[in-house]
């Protein structure tokens, strides 16, 4: 009987045993079915409703996103709102509390406001706003940046920075934020009754300026006086803008000038010195013709060609373009002597006889377009002020797009880019200034042979002189790049200026190293391949 009831009590244990395993299983299934259901949408049999297309999904998530941003935006001008709301309680507070304190106090006001108003023209008189400044040499000028809506063009670039800033830097963005805004204030308020016409007697309209009505502008600084800015806007015709001139004397903006500038009558002749070099000549051809006959129409082009080999080549195809565009304003002049190009600009300013005229010397390898001769003409006034624009020169394409079979043509290879070229700040060949200005000052040093030298002495002359001399970057100006020949005629100081200008125009720094170590580089992509697929896993 004991052996019975030991039997009977193991066998109710193991059952018990059987029993709770297969609870726990029966658990677990019903646990991994709840989660399958909920993965698949089916919970408690009723199917989730159908998940929208990828697309439609990412346009909801775009339109959550611009809802938050127009929100954000929303919520901050309503608080910008309601701080401007305070700004003016607390200054009618404080006006209330002047006129409350009398006469003594507002006296006290008024010199406190009359000596800060002296301090601020004497920081403007200091400054090189309505007058040019006596320089010792071009290295002590500062020169601006330019810059639009988008961009900053900026010559300080060193081996980290860019030709070109965007999007541009929060403190710099700020600062053009409100000159901007001072700007176009100044612009849409009425003008007086003795304002209200033009230094030409022509009545002053009414259009309202906005930004899309901004065109470009140039800014300096100058650590001991303050921020100067020129900023220029479309006018009422294509050939007539608004230039404003704003001064920050490290305190309020200043409006300097608020001028009209009407471009219509100003002719820009372009002097262009030359011996052989029909091909490029061509190509330049082809870009006169584009940008200053068909869109631009106010231009005279002077070429004054050295020698007698491909003399004949050079005129027939000014003949051809004035044959083709019906275009009859221009001079071609012959020297038979040896190639100076300080020379042929001076022969070809001289040569002109029809009064005073704006002057833009030109090599036969730039690039530019109409935007840059309304800056060419805004920039410069005679017996006031010169504009030697740096212009932006190309790297070699052969490098930049790795090999002449895959180079794209010229207008989509103008892009300023720290890869594709560089501000040619040490160049100052091609500049706009007056006749009567380049006659004043001198000219060019004839006796200077050759390549470089006489376009830095001409700069210096402006320098020395009571002139302003405005010094950008111009986005519209580019110097294409050609293979550099370094005679061995040159003097030795000519011949180190050409050697230096040659390895400066091949690539960026970055491409003359990956060049430079190319050896070093095939040697590792060899071990690179031989190494084993397993020591790559």
């Amino acid at each position: 009987m004991l052996h019975v009831e030991m039997l009977r009590r193991g066998l109710l244990t193991w059952v018990s045993r059987v029993g709770g395993l297969l609870v726990l299983l029966c658990c677990s299934l019903s646990l991994l079915y709840v989660m399958t259901c909920r993965g698949t949408g089916e919970i408690g049999g009723a199917r989730a409703p159908a998940q929208s297309p990828p697309g439609a999904h990412s346009y909801q998530v775009l339109l959550q996103e611009r809802e938050e941003q127009h929100r954000l935006y929303i919520s901050s001008l309503k608080k910008q709102i309601a701080q401007l709301k305070e700004d003016l309680q607390e200054r009618s507070e404080q006006l209330k509390k002047v006129q409350d304190r009398g006469h003594g106090d507002v006296q006290g006001v008024k010199s406190h406001q009359s000596d800060l108003q002296e301090f601020l023209r004497s920081q403007l008189a200091k400054a090189e706003v309505l007058s040019g400044t006596r320089f010792p040499s071009e290295y002590a000028v500062v020169p601006f940046e330019s810059f639009t809506l988008q961009k900053m063009y900026q010559l300080e670039m060193g081996l980290t920075r860019h030709p070109e800033e965007k999007p541009v830097r929060k403190d710099k963005r700020d600062d053009l934020g409100e000159v901007m805004e001072v700007a176009l204030r100044s612009l849409n308020t009425p003008p007086s009754p003795q304002d209200s016409r033009d230094a030409a007697g022509k009545r002053e309209t009414s259009k309202v300026y906005t930004p899309s009505d901004f065109i470009e502008g140039i800014t300096r600084t100058e650590k001991d006086k303050g921020s100067l800015y020129e900023l220029t806007f479309r006018g009422e015709s294509t050939s007539e803008f608004k230039r404003l001139t704003l001064f920050r004397p490290f305190g309020p903006l200043i409006k300097v000038k608020n001028e009209r500038v009407d471009t219509a009558n100003v002719l820009i002749n372009i002097i262009v010195p030359l011996s052989r070099r029909t091909d490029k000549f061509k190509q330049f051809m082809h870009n006169f013709r584009e940008v200053c006959v068909r869109q631009d129409g106010r231009v005279h082009l002077t070429v004054v060609y050295f020698g007698k080999e491909q003399m004949s080549e050079v005129r027939s195809t000014l003949e051809n373009t004035s044959r083709e565009v019906n275009f009859k304003n221009y001079t071609l002049l012959q020297l038979d002597e040896e190639f100076s190009r300080g020379r042929g600009l001076d022969v070809g300013a001289r040569a002109w006889k029809a009064g005073n005229v704006l002057l833009f010397f030109c090599d036969v390898d730039i690039y530019f377009n109409a935007d840059f001769l309304n800056t060419c003409r805004i920039n410069t006034q005679p017996g006031k002020k010169v504009f030697y624009p740096v212009l932006f020169s190309q790297y070699n394409p052969s490098l930049i797009y790795g090999g002449p079979d895959h180079i794209p043509p010229v207008e989509q290879q103008l892009v300023i880019k720290k890869d594709t070229g560089f501000w040619r700040d040490f160049g100052f060949g091609m500049t706009c200034q007056y006749r009567s200005d380049f006659i004043n000052i001198g000219g060019f040093d004839i006796d200077i042979k050759g390549w470089g030298g006489e376009d830095v002495h001409l700069y210096r002359k402006y320098l020395h002189s009571n002139l302003l001399v405005v010094r950008a970057p111009s986005r519209g100006l580019f110097h294409l790049w050609h293979e550099k020949h370094c005679v061995d005629e040159l003097p030795p100081d000519q011949y180190r200026m050409c050697m230096q200008s040659k390895a400066m125009n091949e690539a960026s720094h970055g491409q003359l190293g990956m060049l430079f170590f190319r050896q070093e580089i095939e040697a590792h992509l060899r071990k690179q391949k031989q190494q084993p697929n397993a020591q790559k896993i």
